[in-house]
């Protein structure tokens, strides 16, 4: 990836890294679960040489980023202020937001709290959610799911981290790349990452290469931070109450994978193919699902995610 420039900026009180290449209107690309910059390799080229600046930056706790100690830096707040940061210090009043797994939650917020400095959004995986002020989001999991759900098991600090330096970053990563979809992830205490000697088959789209970038990076800040976003998500629920019933006013298309757990969750192909998805969304332009692919779509399917983000964005 050496055509692609790399720097560390100073944003919102950390160190942020970004990966850019290209010249023109900008496209924020915020990675997901357990990714980086590095998750939009493909779309990064694609754009730049559609005559965009693509910038991928690590979201904090992730990569070259900083990684702040506390559960609390990691609330949607402070990650919204990142991006809001950041599209100040790159000088442009409004950019296109592209967002994958928790990049799609931080891309959601951004355009609830800030909506004048999008100008449109292309969301991967993870749809808006309409604050439930009924229950707040773990004891809903727990109830749906059971405390094996992967964001129920994430919530303890240090069990998972202890899992996965037992069984080693990179088979930790295979697992999970290999992992989200169909069917919500589950992962059993202690058992779940397996036995070390039985290697994990990648698929296609992923190279020994790639996991190893991946595990060179998770080796060097851990899965603390990474973790911590799901550590914050109760609380979240309590800081975004004064936004309770408001809606994303930006244009937005969705994208999902036809085997992505996300999309196979109870009720969730019903929502985003129904009125109450629209009614958040207003300026909801399109779902669009792709057939056969998972979770990681922006790396599963590559070209068709850099077309459908082309497609879109120019029109504005």
């Amino acid at each position: 990836m050496e055509e692609i420039q790399h720097r560390t900026v100073d944003i919102n009180g950390i160190k942020m890294h970004i990966a850019e290449k290209g010249q023109g209107p900008v496209v924020l690309l915020l990675h997901g679960f357990p990714e980086l910059w590095y998750s939009w390799r493909h779309q990064i080229l694609a754009l730049a040489r559609h005559g965009y600046r693509a910038v991928a930056p690590d979201l904090r706790g992730y990569g070259d980023s900083d990684a702040p100690s506390s559960i609390h830096s990691y609330s949607i707040l402070l990650s919204v202020g990142d991006i809001i940061g950041l599209i100040d210090y790159l000088g442009v009043e409004q950019v296109f937001l592209v967002g994958h797994d928790w990049g799609a939650g931080i891309a959601w917020g951004v355009a609830l709290f800030r909506p004048e400095r999008v100008k449109a959004m292309v969301n991967l995986s993870v749809p808006f959610s309409p604050r439930d002020p009924s229950m707040k989001p773990i004891e809903r999991y727990r109830a749906f799911f059971g405390d094996d759900l992967y964001i129920c098991r994430f919530q303890e600090p240090g069990e998972m981290e202890a899992e996965i330096a037992s069984a080693g970053v990179e088979r930790a990563l295979k697992k999970f790349f290999t992992s989200f979809g169909p069917g919500p992830l589950i992962i059993p205490k202690g058992t779940w990452l397996g036995d070390s000697n039985t290697p994990i088959s990648l698929p296609s789209w992923l190279s020994e290469e790639d996991v190893k970038y991946f595990a060179s990076r998770f080796e060097q800040k851990g899965f603390t931070g990474p973790l911590n976003y799901y550590r914050m998500i109760n609380r979240d629920w309590e800081l975004v109450a004064p936004w309770a019933g408001a809606e994303v006013k930006v244009p937005t298309r969705f994208i999902v994978g036809s085997k992505d757990s996300v999309y196979s969750s109870p009720g969730l192909k019903e929502y985003v193919h129904g009125a109450t998805f629209k009614k958040f969304v207003p300026l909801l332009e399109e779902v669009v699902v792709i057939d056969g692919a998972g979770h990681f779509i922006n790396q599963e399917r590559p070209e068709d995610i850099s077309t459908h983000i082309y497609e879109f964005i120019k029109k504005f």
